[in-house]
């Protein structure tokens, strides 16, 4: 097995036998994440609310392994419907704007029918990030 593992501790991860994200030099790759709150142990109603636990839950993942969302070279997003996607964008656009990666976004039937979207993310270390001067 090569990179380290971090974990986030949601019961998903145990669940289902994977890791929130893996770090492999000079890349972090977040599993989909969806918008569960850790704090709460519940998915809002909304999507909005939803889009937002992921990228703080990509975010938190991204700050264990040294990176933040300033770092994103790649993100996936699989929302539920066109028009929740719509109403979705600003806060992509808020959270990828900095770092613009590449994005696909998907419409898609996602696990349980209160998961609204699930947004997969791949960051690129930076030098420093990766221990090296």
């Amino acid at each position: 097995m090569t990179g380290t593992r971090i974990y986030s501790g949601a019961p998903f991860e145990a669940m289902a036998g994977y890791a929130r994200a893996v770090v492999d030099p000079p890349y972090v790759f977040v599993s989909g994440t969806t918008g569960f709150d850790p704090e709460t142990l519940k998915f809002p109603d909304d999507v909005e609310s939803q889009c937002e636990n992921c990228f703080t839950n990509i975010a938190r993942a991204l700050a264990q392994a040294g990176a933040s969302l300033h770092d994103l070279v790649r993100v996936r997003v699989f929302v539920a419907s066109r028009e929740e996607f719509e109403r979705i964008k600003p806060i992509i656009k808020k959270h990828c704007d900095a770092a613009r990666p590449a994005n696909t976004t998907v419409l898609a039937e996602l696990v349980e029918p209160y998961m609204r979207v699930e947004i997969e993310a791949t960051a690129r270390l930076t030098a420093r990030e990766q221990g090296r001067p």
